[in-house]
């Protein structure tokens, strides 16, 4: 093709951390350019994993770059799955169309299978590009601008006796992290956050406030315990009419209906501001349930996690399933091709096998499909009326996208990476 760039393949090795900043520096370029701050950099530098990052040299020149944390995610049944969390993807411009990319999903899903992790994750900057990879879009996020003026709240009962206080956000870090743990067994697609991540949540970067406050904590607390949390800044403004400001918030965890109710009435009720904006939230959030008028709140839907079996039958294994299932599923897999062929999948709320079979299949799937489906809020049924599931045999279809499904709360990822 003319279009296609010639010359040597460029050099692919494990990430040295004396090569930390020239990768990273490619990485920034990638993603249009602007230099972080200098506390968001020296975080993601101590976070880095270094022998599961990888990096392409052209020379002297760092001209790729794929990496991946080493997670625990929830799935559907409450285990805390090995999984590999893909991160700082990037090719120079310079080197696009010489199989750089290709080459690095290559090498990282090979060593995720030989560090016995069943399941790799990413955010996708462009979702376009991963699909070929084997990753499917598994969790959705809602983002919302809530005008608080005309959207009010109704707060179930026990509101009340839920108290707030604000708290440094520093000083209040062991107590939220402490709610946030709770929580991660109950939600798949939540991670649980190791050494070091805690800090994500407190990056305050005076930069990217765009002209909001400095990051902000209340804390709500139940006969001396807490119970929940917020964090969020506040962007003043003032137009014709008066006050104008919103609400910018970065994280709310509660512990049950009555605290999350209180955290919201007290976002919606900040003296001088109108606008409440929640980006990454669930799609169950209980606030959407609360509020007297939704269209006041303009929510919008948004992919966030990708998903991809890196050992199909250890990945289905560890989860479980709302009803049972005994299905035969025929996989293609022409990246990961020692996943191709056909596993029987057994299985209830109680625990599930899937082993490799000989017998005929009832449902013939992508491991795409299977990432998009594992967590639970994608259907089967979904991904078959698009066209992209077979039924084989007749009525497995409806068996495995109940069994597949989440009873309890939707799938969601808490936080980037």
């Amino acid at each position: 093709m003319a279009n296609e760039q010639t010359g040597p393949a460029p050099e692919l090795r494990v990430l040295r951390p004396d090569e930390w900043d020239t990768s990273y520096a490619n990485l920034v370029r990638a993603f249009g350019g602007p230099p972080e701050a200098d506390e968001e950099r020296e975080l993601w530098r101590e976070l880095t994993e270094f022998g599961r990052f990888l990096a392409a040299w052209d020379g002297d020149a760092c001209v790729g770059s794929a990496g991946a944390f080493s997670f625990r995610l929830t799935v559907p049944g409450g285990a805390s799955v090995p999984a590999a969390g893909v991160t700082m993807v990037s090719v120079a411009a310079t080197h696009r169309r010489r199989g750089v990319l290709t080459s690095m999903m290559r090498r990282q899903l090979d060593d995720v299978r030989s560090w016995g992790e069943p399941l790799a994750v990413l955010t996708a900057s462009e979702p376009a590009i991963y699909g070929r990879f084997g990753y499917g879009a598994a969790t959705f996020q809602t983002n919302a601008e809530i005008d608080t003026r005309r959207a009010g709240l109704s707060v179930p009962a026990g509101t009340d006796d839920v108290g707030l206080r604000y708290a440094d956000p520093a000083d209040a870090l062991d107590a939220c992290e402490a709610v946030y743990a709770q929580l991660v067994p109950g939600r798949p697609g939540m991670l649980a956050r190791g050494p070091g991540w805690e800090r994500l949540g407190l990056l305050d970067p005076e930069s990217e406030r765009g002209g909001a406050s400095p990051l902000q904590c209340v804390l709500a607390e139940r006969g001396g315990e807490t119970v929940g949390y917020a964090r969020f800044r506040v962007k003043p403004s003032w137009g014709p009419g008066g006050p104008d400001g919103e609400v910018i918030l970065s994280a709310l965890e509660a512990l049950d209906p009555a605290a999350g109710a209180a955290l919201w009435r007290f976002l919606f009720d900040i003296d001088l501001t109108s606008t409440l904006v929640a980006r990454g939230r669930p799609v169950d959030d209980g606030w959407q349930y609360l509020v007297s008028d939704i269209r006041r709140c303009r929510p919008a839907l948004r992919d966030a996690l990708y998903v991809r079996l890196v050992d199909v039958g250890a990945a289905l294994d560890a989860r479980t399933y709302q009803a049972p299932v005994d299905v035969v599923l025929d996989v293609e897999d022409a990246f990961c091709p020692w996943n191709t062929g056909r596993w029987r999948l057994t299985g209830d709320v109680k625990g599930a096998s899937c082993e490799r079979t000989q017998d005929a299949a009832d449902l013939a799937l992508s491991v795409r499909e299977l990432g998009a489906a594992y967590l639970g809020g994608v259907g089967l049924s979904a991904l078959a009326a698009a066209g992209r599931v077979r039924e084989l045999r007749r009525g497995a279809l409806a068996e495995a996208s109940l069994a597949f499904g989440n009873a309890g709360a939707a799938p969601w990822l808490p936080h980037g990476f």
